[in-house]
Order: C-alpha cells, then sequence, then structure tokens
C-alpha cells in the first residue's frame, strides 16, 4: 500500500466520519434547559423556518405592526408600552396584550391601562378588552368589532355608565341599554343617524 493511497485512505475516512457525526448532531433533539430566573428585553417565539409567531417586550422594544414578516410602521402608531403579540402562521399580527402606567413630571397619570385583542385574519381587531384610567381616558369594557366597525360595547364609560350597546353591521348603534352611576336605567332606541327614537325607563 502506497503512502498516497494511505493518505487517501485517511483523508476519506475523517471526511465520512465528519459527515456522519454532523447528520447525528443536526437529527439529535435538544434538551431542554432549566432556569430558576431570566431576565430579557425583548423575547421572540418563532417555528422552525424562522416565522415570527409571538414577541414579549418591554416597552423600547416592542415592534411596529409587522406583515408577513416586515415591519409596517406606517400601519400604526409607537406604542409606548411593554407586551405580547400574538403572530399567525403568516407572521402578521393578529392581536395582542399590551400594558403601562406612569406619572409625568406633574404627577399626571399617564397612559394607564391595559388591552387585551385578537385580531380578524388580514383586517382589525375582531375582540378587545381593554381597561384605560388616566389622564384623558376613564373606561373599561368588551368590545366586539365587525368588518363595518363596532358591533357590541358592555363597559363602563368616564362618567361612570354601565351600558351595553349593539350596533348594525354598519357600526351604527341602534340600542343601548345604559345605568347611570346615579342608578337610573334606561333602553334607548336609535335611528341609523344616531338620534334617540324612543327611550325605555322604569316608572317612578
Amino acid at each position: 500500500m502506497t503512502q498516497t493511497f494511505q493518505k487517501g485512505l485517511l483523508i476519506y475516512a475523517s471526511v465520512v466520519s465528519t459527515t456522519l457525526l454532523a447528520v447525528v448532531l443536526m437529527g439529535a433533539k435538544s434538551e431542554p434547559k432549566h432556569f430558576d430566573e431570566i431576565s430579557v428585553h425583548r423575547l421572540n417565539v418563532t417555528e422552525s423556518d424562522g416565522t415570527l409567531r409571538m414577541v414579549i417586550s418591554n416597552k423600547e422594544r416592542l415592534p411596529p405592526v409587522i406583515i408577513k414578516g416586515k415591519e409596517r410602521p406606517e400601519m400604526g402608531e409607537a406604542r409606548p408600552q411593554a407586551g405580547l403579540i400574538f403572530y399567525n402562521d403568516e407572521g402578521s399580527e393578529n392581536g395582542g396584550l399590551i400594558f403601562s402606567g406612569h406619572k409625568n413630571d406633574k404627577g399626571q397619570v399617564m397612559d394607564s391601562g391595559a388591552s387585551l385583542s385578537f385580531d380578524r385574519y388580514g383586517a382589525g381587531q375582531t375582540i378587545q378588552l381593554a381597561g384605560v384610567d388616566d389622564s384623558e381616558n376613564h373606561f373599561a369594557g368588551l368590545q366586539v368589532n365587525d368588518v363595518g366597525g363596532q358591533r357590541v360595547w358592555a363597559g363602563r364609560d368616564s362618567k361612570g355608565v354601565a351600558s351595553i350597546s349593539l350596533a348594525a353591521a354598519d357600526g351604527k348603534e341602534r340600542v343601548r341599554l345604559q345605568v347611570s352611576a346615579e342608578g337610573k336605567a334606561s333602553i334607548l332606541f336609535l335611528d341609523d343617524k344616531g338620534k334617540v327614537l324612543q327611550t325605555l325607563a322604569p316608572e317612578k
């Protein structure tokens, strides 16, 4: 056996061994890691092909709207909240949970509240559960939307009125069941212009 042949055989054996080792390592499943505590600014959950499915982030790293894996800041204002954003199988945003709360230099409560929402495929929010209580807004409730706009609202507004509002497919309110902060109950029927057609209230 010549020296050249021996070297060639050695190289061949090394290549085959390396290839087999690589195949074994690629096919092996990594063992789960266990942590008592972990601190991160942002955590991305992806599919095996890299498609983004969920982001958990602080307010500095929370991404703008993402459609099919690409950031689209022109589709919405920057979100000054921390949160959890969901993405569908195509890597497009389809809901999330955002929350915030702080005071400004004047001691005013700013951006205080939270919102959990789920989106329709290729469109806006279908369901939103929100509670806001800051310098500009004071409300809490559940909102159900359709393509044309809000269909159902159940919640409390800034004046302390608890209400259930039902709208047509075009988003125009037609019936409202409400109780004021003082306890006055009524049912309002509205036309498509928002004008009250009839009000039902208990007799005194």
